[in-house]
Formats: structure tokens, C-alpha cells, sequence
């Protein structure tokens, strides 16, 4: 699908956010470790949680559901010995069940995005699971990767932090399931702490006890532990949600969305912050973001290790920013569903944008009249990428032309409708 993103002044209207998916998969993934049944309310629906939904029950949960709620009956420690899993182009799915897999005598994830998360590494991962005595085949740490395991042991683990946090969350689910007590040992830098805070609170809501350090670079498990069925409702997403606020700070408007806790966990609340520093207007009350944006920004330095799910969208935002803007701390954007430094900067340009990178940094010389826009651009698979050139065309002269627009759908289905019902002027074309 063709997104064709057209010159948009203005943006009024109030939308519900779409329900976190960072938490919608955590909640999934515990809902069938547990023995019994659970219930996560206001679930969201996109291909990363879809896949994990598809996954737990081909490993044998029993998930049921309706317009407001899933039950999730679940497997424990004994997940059904499938050979095959397919987790799509979802990097965090396929992370956390490699984990669980380890309780497998058997099983392979098969490559089906060769292109995307066909590239991604994790052999930090495989690292860490070969010192628990798990054989794993793989290519250079890519797809596809099979896992034999069967009995995963504890004891001392180490893993590297330097590419992912993923790596790290998914034996936290793992290891309280083991019979040996487990210490987890971080090595080198740990990227996006606040989403391992994230894991850590949905496992304690399981009954779950882990002892972590301060810094979140050493854990202690006991094994023998066991995930209790319980009622989640899962909060509104401020990684989808941020583009949103960059559309409305980037045009004159008048926005309000719903649904964004004030108290969230979730890294990428600090786009509230973000937006304020940049001279945006807007309210943060009552779990309601409300912008009212006057195409004035200002730009400004932050580190991006605190909100990378939002980065591009707040670079975006940059774009059309008084100044200089500096994001720095976001080399792991390089390993995500493309490199989201110099695939998407490459795209930036085309539309007219002035911005440079380093190997950790995105640097955006900020062009408050607008960038001229007018050609087509690719997405890389990226739904990030996706929502955030679809905020610069908004903005552009002669707007953009969006190919693979579809993949937005990864994070965000409903993008499009909901930037339409704000009176965004987007047309969008099978191809």
C-alpha cells in the first residue's frame, strides 16, 4: 500500500491512543507461562502482538477472546513440542520465546521477513542460553535458529546489553521457572533500562519475586517459582502515540489523546517532555495529552536511550525546529526492523530535510519553513519509519509519497484512520 501524504495545515479532533503493545506481548507471554487462566483487558491488536497470540497457542495456550478482553489458559514450564515457529518480522516475539523454547527438546524459528528481522543479530541471546546448557544452530546469530533444549539449567548467566534489552527480558521470563536458582549478570551497557523496568513490573504482577540491582545490571532468581493467573488491563502507547504529538506540534492544531498515564512506566513518556523543551504547547492532565500546536518549534538536545521507540517521531518533529537538535545514545536504533539511523536520514534527505548521523547520534538542522517534499520515498518494513516520514509530509510543500505504507500496521493499524478523523489530508492506494 501507497500512503500519499499530502500538505496538511491543520490537525483538530480527540482520539483514544491505541493500547500498548510493549505491554500487550509482556502480558501474553506471562498469561502462558502461568498454570490457570488469565485475563488482560483492552489488549492491542497489531502484528507483534497477533504473533505472539499465534505463537503461545501453537505452543499450546488456550487464548479466547472478544471486543474488550483475552483469556489466556496457559502451559507453565510445559510447552507443547512444536518443530516450527513462525514470529513474522516481530524481533521482541521471537527474542522471548527463544527463551522458552529452551524448555523444548526441539524447536525451529523459520525466516519469513529475509529482508528485516532476517538481518537482525542475537547472538547475545544465543550466548546466554549456551551457557545454560542449550544447543542452538544458527547462521551468524540470524534466522532461522533452531533451539535444543529440553532442560534449560540456572546458575550464573551472563549477557551482553550492548544491542538490545531484549535479550535480557526474555531470560528474566525464563529463569524463575528453572529448578536452580539463577544470577544474571549484565555485561558491558544495558540499552533501553526503562523497557526492561517494564518487564520486570508485568512479571511482578505474576507473583514473580526477582532481586534487581539499582542500576538493573545484576539479578537474582530463585528457580521453582510459578507465574499465578491474574486480570491485567493494558495502558494506552506513547511509542505510537508520539507521532501522533509530532503531527499536532508540527501544524496548527488542536489534539487531544486519550488514555496516556501520567504514572507509565513506558521510556517513551518522556516525548511529553521532549515536546515541551522544543516550546510545544501543550498539557499533560488526567491521562489526556493536549497539544495545541502553532508550526513554532525549538530545537534542542536529548538522549534517546530514554524514549527509542519515539526517536524518529520526535526527529521528525525536529525537522522543522529553530536550530540545531542533537538525539545521541541511539545506536541501537541501528539494530531494529531497519537501520533506523541511515535508512531513515537517507529517506529524510530526499524529502529535504538537512540532517547528518554519527554511530550513535542523529543530528537535524532544523528548517522552520518547511522542507519541499514532492517525492517518493521508501519504509524499509519500518512502521516507525512509516509514521514518521508521514509526519514531515504533513509539513512538506508538495508532500510525500509513502511506498510499503501497509507495515504500519506492525505497531499502529488504525495510523492512518486516526490521523484522517484529526483532518490530516492522507490518501492511500493499494499497489
Amino acid at each position: 500500500m501507497k500512503a500519499i501524504v499530502k500538505p496538511t495545515n491543520q490537525l483538530e479532533g480527540t482520539i483514544n491512543a491505541l493500547s500498548s503493545k510493549n505491554y500487550t506481548t509482556r502480558y501474553l507471554l506471562i498469561g502462558a507461562l502461568a498454570e490457570g487462566t488469565s485475563t488482560i483487558y483492552y489488549p492491542a491488536h497489531s502484528e507483534d502482538s497477533d504473533a505472539m497470540r499465534r505463537c503461545i497457542r501453537d505452543l499450546g495456550a488456550v487464548v479466547e477472546e472478544d471486543d474488550e478482553k483475552m483469556t489466556i489458559q496457559g502451559f507453565g514450564r510445559h510447552p507443547k513440542h512444536v518443530k516450527e515457529l513462525n514470529v513474522g518480522n516481530a524481533g521482541a516475539v521471537l527474542r522471548f520465546l527463544m527463551s522458552i523454547a529452551a524448555f523444548c527438546p526441539e524447536l525451529t524459528f523459520v525466516n519469513t521477513y529475509p529482508d528485516s528481522l532476517g538481518k537482525r543479530p542475537h547472538d547475545d541471546l544465543i550466548d546466554a542460553l549456551q551457557q545454560m546448557g542449550v544447543e542452538v544452530e544458527h547462521r551468524e546469530g540470524k534466522l532461522p535458529i533452531t533451539i535444543r533444549g529440553g532442560r534449560p539449567r540456572g546458575g550464573k548467566i551472563r549477557v551482553s546489553g550492548n544491542v538490545s534489552s531484549q535479550f535480557l527480558s526474555s531470560l528474566l521470563f525464563m529463569t524463575p521457572l528453572l529448578e536452580e536458582d539463577s544470577e544474571i549478570e549484565v555485561l558491558h551497557d544495558l540499552k533501553s533500562k526503562v523497557i526492561v523496568g517494564q518487564t520486570l513490573e508485568v512479571i511482578a504482577q505474576a507473583g514473580i519475586k526477582i532481586e534487581a540491582s539499582d542500576d538493573l545490571m545484576h539479578y537474582k532468581i530463585p528457580g521453582r517459582q510459578k507465574y499465578q493467573p491474574q486480570k491485567y488491563v493494558v495502558q494506552g502507547d506513547y511509542p505510537g502515540s508520539a507521532a501522533i504529538l509530532a503531527a499536532a506540534a508540527v501544524t496548527n492544531s488542536d489534539v487531544k489523546v486519550l488514555r496516556l498515564e501520567e504514572q507509565s512506566k513506558q521510556g517513551e513518556k518522556a516525548v511529553v517532555d521532549v515536546l515541551r523543551a522544543m516550546d510545544v504547547n501543550l498539557t499533560h492532565e488526567n491521562g489526556v495529552v493536549h497539544v495545541k500546536g502553532n508550526q513554532k518549534l525549538k530545537a534542542g538536545e536529548f538522549d534517546g536511550d530514554h524514549f527509542t521507540d519515539a526517536v524518529l517521531a520526535m526527529v521528525a518533529a525536529a525537522v522543522f525546529a529553530e536550530g540545531t537538535s542533537r538525539f545521541y545514545n541511539v545506536e541501537n536504533l541501528r539494530y531494529k526492523e531497519c537501520d533506523r539511523i541511515t535508512d531513515f536520514l537517507n529517506e529524510l534527505r530526499k524529502a529535504g530535510a538537512d540532517v547528518e548521523e554519527r554511530q550513535s547520534e542523529i543530528i537535524v538542522h532544523g528548517r522552520p519553513q518547511g522542507v519541499q517534499g514532492g517525492v517518493e520515498i521508501n519504509a524499509h518494513y519500518d512502521h516507525r519509519v512509516i509514521m514518521a516520514l508521514t509526519v514531515v509530509g504533513l509539513r512538506s510543500e508538495q508532500g510525500l509519497i509513502i511506498n510499503d505504507a501497509h507495515h504500519v500496521a506492525k505497531s499502529y493499524p488504525h495510523y492512518f484512520e486516526h490521523l484522517l478523523s484529526l483532518g490530516a489530508h492522507i490518501e492511500l492506494v493499494k499497489e
